[in-house]
């Protein structure tokens, strides 16, 4: 009865963006419903417009579109196109482990802290001195064994727990 009057479909589905405003952080990302959504870096402190659609958000700058990413889902995220870091931040990212093992970003240090906790010498001066002679090297002896607790009313061993 009603098939006379209907008229076809539209040639496109129905646009469910919602949009919103955010200021560009210093980081060039903005906060956008709980996740984060890089930008071109000299935007930072800029107002920009975002278009969001459940697949897709949109960045504008001025009325240019300046950024488009895949909607992320959860919390906390950071979405980063590695294009809207400054050039000294991208240079960063392509530092390899032997690079920075060539700066001295080796094992040496935890080995030299572990040590430090381990004769309960937990000061700067201690792990330096210890790097400096080359003990983080020397194996420290095995830390003697605790006695048992004292036996008392109130204290419960693992068997109370099964």
């Amino acid at each position: 009865m009603d098939k006379p009057a209907l008229s076809p479909l539209p040639a496109e589905r129905f646009d469910l963006s919602e949009w919103s405003r955010a200021r560009v952080n210093i980081d060039y990302h903005i906060a956008f419903d709980t996740n984060y959504y890089s930008v071109p870096y000299n935007l930072v402190q800029e107002l920009v417009e975002v278009r969001s659609t459940p697949t897709i958000i949109e960045i504008f700058h001025k009325s240019q579109r300046v950024a488009s990413h895949l909607r992320a889902h959860g919390h906390g995220h950071a979405v980063t196109i590695v294009e809207h870091r400054p050039r000294s931040h991208q240079a960063h990212l392509e530092w390899t482990p032997s690079r920075d093992g060539a700066l001295g970003s080796d094992h040496r240090p935890e080995a030299a802290a572990e040590r430090a906790r381990r004769t309960g010498a937990c000061h700067y001066q201690s792990v330096k001195s210890i790097l400096k002679n080359s003990l983080d090297a020397i194996p420290t002896a095995a830390p003697p064994p605790s006695s048992p607790p004292p036996l008392h009313d109130n204290i419960c061993g693992a068997e109370y727990f099964e």
